[in-house]
């Protein structure tokens, strides 16, 4: 806005809508925010993490409409303050709003020369559980298998996770689930998409095996 034509670059954390998208939350007054404001086109791109060369990289460019969630619904809210839990202060004392990044399309590139364009229906993918069922899952295993929260981040991070730490997972979707130790979250993929509590069970329990 202030600088017309010329594209504006941020970072900002971001989680997934029940329905499979993107949502942020940013402040009223970020100059991102104006622009989106004013221009609601976006794109949010999204590295792999930890590869030693970024030109080979996996990486994804969603680009989207950034719509403005008015009364933000309990689930999308509660969900994003599970990823990022200090969050929730500056959305109660600062002038915070949700934006939901709704997918235009898609563009992927995993690596030199292999480049490929998507469209919304055939990448983005609904979570398949409710609220209610993803509270369940996640509280179980909180409460219940420390030991094998602890064994994830061991064996497929190679991170070590002592009984001095607490790691707890924050969300499970059909991809696969997310794990937070010392404020740092970890991602765990799913060799295979789930769609129901008792393929998640399955699934958890034989990654338990490995």
């Amino acid at each position: 806005q202030k600088m017309g034509g010329y594209p504006f670059g941020s970072v900002t954390p971001y989680s997934l809508h029940r329905n499979g998208e993107s949502v942020i939350l940013i402040s009223d007054i970020a100059q991102h925010t104006k622009n989106i404001e004013a221009d609601s086109r976006v794109s949010l791109t999204i590295l792999e993490h930890g590869t030693e060369d970024v030109q080979e990289s996996p990486r994804l460019t969603i680009l989207a409409d950034a719509i403005k969630l008015g009364d933000v619904d309990n689930d999308t809210a509660n969900r994003y303050y599970s990823y990022f839990p200090q969050s929730q202060d500056y959305h109660s004392t600062h002038n915070f709003s949700f934006y939901r990044l709704t997918v235009v399309k898609i563009r992927y590139i995993g690596g030199f020369g292999e480049i490929h364009w998507f469209d919304p229906t055939d990448f983005i993918l609904a979570n398949p559980f409710s609220q209610a069922e993803e509270q369940r899952i996640v509280m179980h295993m909180n409460e219940d298998h420390q030991s094998a929260l602890r064994h994830f981040l061991v064996h497929f991070k190679d991170i070590p996770a002592d009984g001095e730490q607490a790691v707890q997972m924050v969300g499970i979707d059909a991809d696969g689930f997310s794990l937070m130790m010392k404020k740092r979250l970890y991602r765990f993929q799913f060799e295979e998409p789930i769609h129901t509590v008792q393929e998640a069970r399955e699934a958890l329990v034989a990654m338990t095996k490995v």
